[in-house]
């Protein structure tokens, strides 16, 4: 599909440049906004600055293939952007589960919330999440460096550790058994403690006697179940059809490959723009006060 590189990198750059913007005036109004100083808002914070990494990380790149024909990069330099991208995918799915444990307390027991969710717990947490993320994805640039290869194309717009497997001549077991291992044990982990949260959420919810209770409580949901069907579909869908879709095109694997990681950035401040009343709010008079002036 050469002949519509250059149509392709038009909307590349379009969506990247969105992310951005909407990321940054995320992470602005929260950092200005003294009343948005709590939990919910510092997750995300966190959930804003690692799409900010992630698109960072491969759109650029993309948007180089597509409309500048800037087809390589080094060895070491494909290895960092693998780290990254499979490091801060690991961290946007902690965040995300972050933010339903902080949903489960502000819903199941709201009274217990502010000494559970501390600004020292929050930080801790937000440690603990980019450790993890970060401890289990070094050994696969590790890993990968010890290998021959026999092939030179990649073919996608960005390293991917199974991408950049398949160009090696030698036994890559040890490496596909660790990539498997960790998504299944991160995307399982994480969204079996998504699903019991709001299975513990939703109990709680329609336990409450007043309708209007209930939508208020479902309402400050929304925006967060958006993100998690946003973040993990993609992932899923592209996970599945790389790995068993055998008979599918291999140019909608690569759509699906892209997708995967430039939808979830550039939705995420998008939603929570809509959904979420004070983020809104802000946002709003923040455009429009920059217009008066």
């Amino acid at each position: 599909m050469e002949a519509f590189h250059g149509w392709f990198a038009l909307p590349l750059c379009v969506m990247y440049s969105i992310t951005v913007i909407g990321n940054c005036i995320i992470l602005f109004v929260i950092k200005t906004e003294a009343s948005l100083h709590q939990p919910m808002y510092f997750f995300l914070a966190m959930l804003a600055f690692s799409d900010l990494i992630l698109s960072s990380t491969t759109s650029p790149k993309m948007v180089g293939i597509f409309w500048f024909k800037s087809r390589e990069i080094g060895f070491d330099n494909c290895l960092i952007q693998m780290f990254f991208i499979h490091a801060f995918s690991i961290i946007e799915s902690a965040i995300l589960l972050a933010m339903a444990f902080d949903r489960y307390i502000a819903i199941c027991i709201p009274l217990r919330y502010t000494s559970i969710l501390t600004n020292d717990n929050i930080a801790k947490i937000g440690l603990a999440v980019a450790i993890r993320g970060i401890v289990l994805v070094i050994p696969c640039p590790v890993l990968i460096q010890r290998l021959s290869y026999c092939k030179r194309v990649i073919p996608h717009t960005y390293c991917e550790h199974m991408s950049v497997l398949k160009l090696a001549c030698g036994d890559t077991t040890i490496n596909r058994m660790y990539g498997m291992t960790v998504i299944v044990l991160i995307v399982g982990f994480d969204l079996i403690f998504i699903v019991l949260s709001y299975f513990m959420i939703l109990r709680a919810v329609f336990s409450l006697s007043s309708k209007s209770a209930r939508t208020k409580a479902l309402g400050t949901c929304a925006a967060h179940i958006s993100a998690i069907l946003v973040t993990y579909a993609p992932a899923v869908f592209s996970f599945l059809t790389h790995r068993f879709g055998k008979n599918v095109p291999p140019h909608v694997h690569i759509i699906l490959a892209n997708l995967y990681l430039l939808i979830p950035p550039l939705a995420n401040p998008v939603v929570y723009s809509i959904k979420t009343k004070q983020i809104r709010e802000r946002v709003l008079r923040f455009f429009f006060h920059s217009k008066k002036m």
